[in-house]
């Protein structure tokens, strides 16, 4: 069964509940937010965890307390989570975006915040290449996840726009690995027979992950590659008209995953329902692709699926109509705020996405 104790600080979810802040207007709010991730990560860039308790408490160790039935009979019940271990290398490039994006919106950014950047940096120069859980926590084997990739390629990407700003650093060979990172993903990502990037290196699986790439300027949303990639995730990587995770080979039930043996990505059993998240990440996605009429016509659906008080959990069931998993969740909430102001067009100068000057990898 696939229940995670969910009672944490994700550094990713974080940052993208900073975006959130800035473009509504809660600068304090966000302003703390930035103090606390400077505390968590400080020291050495090594020991930087995907999670913290919310006091900021790093052992998070994953037990199962056999005596609880679960919610439904959804048993195992786990305490603790053991992804707090894992490689995510996509989270350092969550973590410099949304300390950039603070600097834009004018929360501190001096000699120590520009120095925990670099030595961020530092580690990633030596481990971007390296293969790792990715966004979703599989525990099935590493793999080098194109969305991992892609944001590895953020954290060099807002690095050198902040250097070129007057701040000293590496630029040339950030320069050098940012061009490198780019050039890779193009060429191992992407899959030009069925023209879409795909989950991992050398893979055919779809991953609702990549829809991210022109959100965080990776290509321009005008780029074959993006249109061809949003339309095929579209068509078939989604239940009920929402979006999956990823596709999982192997699996044999269920609207996202297998119900008996564990799947080939991520050696998990069990199944699960669309993700809510990804499914706004679709409504940005063809926003930015100019399909603007099934963009609302999607979101206005995903806001029919809240409860009676506006809340969402984190995945919803087509096949029973009701919503599943982690509730309330953040990472459904958070999107569905972006979804809305990039619909309206509205605090663009507060927005991760960069400008239309983002270059077009050959």
């Amino acid at each position: 069964m696939r229940n995670w104790d969910y009672r944490y600080c994700w550094l990713r979810d974080a940052t993208i509940t900073l975006e959130a802040l800035l473009r509504t207007g809660y600068t304090e709010e966000a302003s703390q937010w930035r103090e606390w991730l400077g505390r968590a990560i400080a020291g050495d860039p090594r020991d930087v965890q995907i999670m913290y308790g919310v006091a900021g408490e790093r052992r998070l160790e994953e037990w199962q307390a056999d005596w609880l039935p679960g919610y439904e009979n959804s048993a195992p019940v786990r305490i603790g989570n053991a992804a707090v271990t894992q490689r995510q290398l996509d989270v350092y490039g969550e973590v410099i975006d949304a300390i950039t994006l603070g600097r834009q919106a004018g929360l501190r950014f001096d000699s120590h915040t520009w120095s925990l950047v670099r030595a961020q940096l530092r580690f990633l120069e030596k481990n971007w290449s390296q293969p790792d859980e990715g966004i979703w926590e599989v525990r099935g084997p590493r793999r080098h996840f194109v969305h991992s990739k892609v944001m590895a390629w953020v954290a060099f990407d807002r690095a050198i726009r902040v250097a070129e700003l007057g701040r000293p650093g590496a630029e040339e060979r950030w320069r050098a690995i940012r061009d490198q990172i780019h050039a890779e993903v193009c060429q191992q990502g992407y899959d030009e027979k069925r023209g879409t990037f795909t989950q991992y290196y050398g893979s055919t699986e779809l991953d609702a992950a990549v829809l991210l790439i022109p959100e965080v300027g990776f290509l321009l949303p005008t780029d074959p590659r993006v249109v061809s990639t949003v339309e095929t995730i579209q068509r078939e990587l989604t239940s009920g008209g929402l979006v999956l995770r990823y596709t999982q080979p192997g699996a044999d039930g269920g609207p996202g995953g297998g119900i008996g043996s564990p799947t080939q990505v991520d050696g998990l059993t069990g199944g699960e329902g669309a993700f809510l998240a990804c499914s706004f990440w679709l409504v940005n996605a063809l926003h930015l692709i100019g399909r603007y009429d099934e963009a609302e016509k999607l979101f206005d659906r995903l806001l029919s699926l809240r409860n009676d008080l506006g809340l969402l959990s984190e995945e919803y069931d087509p096949r029973y109509s009701r919503q599943v998993g982690n509730f309330p969740q953040a990472f459904s909430h958070m999107p569905l705020i972006q979804s809305a102001l990039n619909l309206e067009e509205h605090a663009g100068h507060h927005c991760r996405r960069p400008g239309r000057k983002t270059s077009v990898a050959p």
